[in-house]
């Protein structure tokens, strides 16, 4: 993202916004509730457009590219609040993430290695999704994203409303999703966490990013620790 403005109607949400990530790296954008993180995925995500700036992924210009086309280009959301579908079957779910996708070998190989990383999904494949626990729609949520084989993934608060051992389970599974090679940009609210698994983070407060640096220089600042960390 370079020089982003994003607008809800007159409300200005984003000012001025430059977001890196870059291959291999796990990204936090941190913040207070309001503070535009999610504006910043849905943006990226081509759920909105930005009134000024430019969006580029791998080397493609997307600021105006509808969101459907930026899935099959490999950019991929686990969104706030799971969004399943919650009628359908776990394993339905996991189908829905791959829906661009028509090379059935290539599906085949990532629906397992989506039970590798999440057990209790390959446990829960037949059930309805909607009866699973909070922690498991969590797991089916960020499954299904990986479906789509991204080549980019966008988490939107994957630990919120779970319980600290899920949470850690979580961020566990984030490490191994970006050790294999998978980028990661990543919103929560949990900014110890977050900034533990990150090699740079972004501090967004009312639509402007105020503070920028490695995971651990932003786990070091007296200004983070005060606002985000409870210290």
């Amino acid at each position: 993202m370079r020089h982003v403005d994003a607008h809800y109607g007159r409300v200005q949400a984003l000012r001025d916004v430059t977001v890196d990530l870059g291959a291999g790296e796990v990204v936090a954008l941190i913040g207070a509730n309001g503070a535009g993180k999610t504006t910043t995925l849905r943006t990226i995500s081509g759920l909105m457009h930005p009134s000024k700036g430019t969006i580029a992924f791998g080397g493609q210009d997307i600021t105006r590219m509808q969101a459907a086309k930026i899935v099959t280009l490999g950019l991929c959301q686990s969104p706030e609040g799971r969004r399943l579908f919650p009628r359908l079957t776990v394993r339905d779910n996991l189908f829905m993430g791959a829906y661009t996708r028509r090379d059935r070998t290539g599906i085949a190989t990532d629906l397992e290695r989506v039970y590798t990383l999440f057990p209790r999904v390959k446990e829960r494949q037949r059930q309805i999704a909607g009866t699973l626990s909070g922690g498991e729609q969590q797991m089916l949520a960020m499954g299904r994203a990986l479906m789509a084989r991204p080549k980019a993934l966008m988490l939107d608060e994957p630990s919120l409303g779970l319980s600290p051992l899920l949470v850690e389970t979580i961020f566990s599974i984030i490490r191994e999703i970006n050790s294999q090679g998978t980028p990661v940009l990543l919103v929560e609210q949990n900014a110890n966490k977050a900034l533990e698994v990150a090699h740079r983070g972004y501090v967004l407060e009312t639509g402007v990013i105020v503070q920028t640096g490695t995971g651990k220089e932003l786990l070091a600042s007296e200004e983070v620790q005060k606002a985000y960390l409870g210290m």
